[in-house]
């Protein structure tokens, strides 16, 4: 009877331990996700960018159809920022401001930037404010973003672009927008 005690002691030891390395990774996991490391369902990092893909999208209170209805985005191309995601819908924060639900299919991964200025924005031929302008983006107009280096972006609107100041668009700061 002694060696079944022992016995039993030894496994109830090994569980505890087992228990424990298992403790420790899911503590370990849970400080990769606040960090930034966690998993999405679509696998791609949040908060990120995202242009409206169609000329009217719903965005809706939460994320399902049955959801009230809050207002239709009639800009193809706006973009938007995922702040929070399911397997088919997006949480998204507008340039408003504004936090809505929008299905998965209504938006695509092209990075797009909204002008913030009430006018025209110099776009040059190179990342400096003495460079030769090539064009201007009118106000509050939409164009690709191509990258973004040192606060100018590399833009393009119908086969023009150049660089702009990134501080002169929504769409480029990557911390989160909307609370």
């Amino acid at each position: 009877m002694g060696d079944s005690l022992r016995t039993a002691s030894w496994i109830g030891t090994a569980a505890a331990l087992a228990l424990a390395v298992l403790t420790l990774a899911a503590c370990k996991k849970h400080d990769e996700d606040a960090s930034g490391g966690r998993k999405t369902p679509s696998g791609l990092p949040v908060p990120r960018y995202v242009a409206l893909k169609f000329g009217e999208v719903n965005a809706r209170a939460g994320p399902g159809d049955d959801y009230r209805l809050l207002w239709v985005y009639r800009a193809r191309g706006l973009p938007l920022q995922v702040v929070a995601e399911t397997r088919e819908w997006r949480r998204v924060c507008d340039p408003n401001g504004k936090l809505s639900w929008l299905k998965s299919t209504g938006v695509d991964g092209r990075r797009t930037v909204l002008s913030l200025l009430a006018e025209a924005v110099a776009l040059r031929a190179k990342p400096q404010t003495s460079a030769k302008v090539d064009a201007y983006l009118a106000p509050h107009a939409l164009a690709d973003l191509d990258r973004c280096k040192d606060g100018w972006c590399k833009l393009k609107v119908r086969g023009q672009g150049g660089w702009a100041p990134a501080s002169a668009f929504w769409g480029t700061d990557e911390r989160r927008q909307c609370r």
